[in-house]
């Protein structure tokens, strides 16, 4: 096995936490449920033009919300953010209690956009946050790379019904659509759409599962740690590999087959 992990000094100064968040929905022609991608605008550094989850860096706003809600202030912060960023994102409203529907929706949108901070949407619209309905998944915090580094916390979230508005944000992405897990590694497969190596490893373990509610049973019983891919020897090729033990029925592939970002 090769490691080249940071010194821990240098890993927590190049680390950016970040939430992403793997949204379903109930595949209204039947079949497995359906979760929300995203395409990057290619012109972004990190991981550009591929289809990821929606997601996005942890602001300080985000961590002065989380205080609030006391708890793991950093699983907090992660959560307000997964809430923001996928209504800046997609227009969808998640994690909350409170009246929502398209129209105010959009104008939650809009307010979030101007504010650049959940705290006063929330005040304006009577909402309040429900953290516990964004479910830990995974956590994957690469420690060998030479740039900027992401310790991003993924989670799950079920919108139950399938009549849901979305538009994309036309800033850091193009495009949204619904999938299965199942069908979103096809059309990676095909050359239809461009997934980085988590992104994979994760719609593969997702796609072990037809319904929300088993994927949150199944989440429950692995640990939330973080994951760190390494490189390994395997019959002289180098292999981009994570450990076992968290779910994932696919640990690595070949490194020059692997998208990292």
């Amino acid at each position: 096995m090769e490691t080249h992990d940071l010194e821990p000094e240098n890993l927590l100064a190049r680390t950016v936490p970040a939430a992403t968040v793997v949204i379903y929905r109930r595949n209204s022609a039947g079949g497995p449920a359906q979760l929300l991608m995203v395409e990057r605008n290619a012109s972004l550094a990190f991981a550009g033009g591929a289809t990821v989850f929606p997601g996005g860096k942890v602001d300080p706003a985000d961590r002065l919300l989380a205080a609030q809600l006391g708890g793991d202030h950093d699983l907090g912060a992660a959560r307000v953010a997964a809430v923001r960023e996928t209504l800046e994102e997609t227009g969808l409203v998640i994690g909350i209690e409170g009246r929502v529907d398209g129209v105010i929706a959009a104008k939650a949108r809009r307010m979030l956009l101007a504010e650049g901070n959940l705290a006063p949407v929330l005040d304006a619209f009577g909402w309040t946050l429900v953290p516990d309905r964004l479910v830990p998944f995974a956590r994957w915090w690469p420690r060998h790379r030479a740039e900027r580094i992401f310790d991003t916390r993924f989670f799950l979230a079920d919108l139950g019904t399938g009549a849901v508005d979305i538009e994309v944000d036309a800033t850091e992405n193009r495009h949204l659509f619904w999938a299965s897990a199942a069908e979103a590694l096809e059309l990676a497969e095909r050359g239809k759409i461009r997934i980085i190596f988590p992104t994979q490893r994760n719609l593969e373990r997702l796609a072990l599962f037809d319904t929300f509610d088993a994927v949150r049973a199944h989440a429950e019983v692995f640990p939330i740690d973080a994951i760190s891919p390494f490189v390994e020897i395997r019959d002289g090729k180098r292999w981009l590999m994570i450990p076992d033990g968290y779910g994932y029925p696919v640990l690595g592939e070949p490194i020059e087959t692997a998208n990292r970002g």
